[in-house]
C-alpha cells in the first residue's frame, strides 16, 4: 500500500518494529533502517540493481530479516519542487514493488540527501573510495530520519 501522506504511513505501522528508509538510485538502493523505537536511522547496506524482480527479491528478503514493517522512499524532487523523470522512475519502482509486498510504502523528499551524506563523510574524513562504496546508503539514513523525526513531531511514536 504506498500512502499519500506520512500521517497515514504512521497509521499504517504496527507497534515496536523497525522502518526502512531506500534512496533509490540507477545503479544502486541504498538502504538504512531505524531502530523499533522509531528515532535513529542507521545506514545497513547498498544494493547493486541489476534487474526489478531481482533487486526486489534481494530488497525484501533483507527487510523481512530485519525485521522492517514499512518503507520509507526518498522522492528525488527537482530543486523547485517539480517532478521530473526520476520521480516518475521512483513512482513506478514503489507501484511495482507494492504488488510484492504488504508493507507500506510513503514517500519522503529526499533533496539535498545525497549532499548531506557527502558533507558528513567528507567530514569524517572518508576516504574518495570508501564514499562511493556508502554513499547511497548514508543517504538512506537521511532520509529516514527525515521522516523518523516528522513520525516523531506528529506526537505519535506508533508504539
Amino acid at each position: 500500500m504506498i500512502c499519500a501522506t506520512v500521517e497515514d504511513f504512521l497509521v499504517a505501522l504496527p507497534a515496536n518494529r523497525a522502518v526502512a528508509g531506500l534512496d533509490l538510485g540507477d545503479k544502486t538502493i541504498g538502504v538504512a533502517l531505524s531502530d523499533v523505537r522509531r528515532q535513529v536511522a542507521t545506514p545497513i547496506e547498498v544494493i547493486r540493481r541489476e534487474k526489478f524482480t531481482l533487486d526486489a527479491g534481494t530488497l525484501l528478503a533483507l527487510l523481512q530479516a530485519r525485521g522492517a514493517c514499512g518503507i520509507v522512499l526518498g522522492l528525488p524532487l527537482n530543486m523547485d519542487g517539480t517532478a521530473g523523470p526520476r520521480v516518475q522512475a521512483t513512482q513506478a519502482f514503489a507501484r511495482n514493488l507494492e504488488k510484492l509486498t504488504p508493507l507500506p510504502i510513503c514517500y519522503w523528499d529526499e533533496r539535498l540527501s545525497t549532499v548531506a551524506a557527502e558533507r558528513a563523510l567528507l567530514e569524517a574524513d572518508t576516504s574518495r573510495k570508501r564514499r562511493k562504496e556508502v554513499i547511497d546508503q548514508v543517504a538512506a539514513g537521511y532520509i529516514l530520519q527525515g521522516a523518523l523525526d516528522r513520525m516523531a513531531h506528529m506526537g505519535r511514536s506508533g508504539l
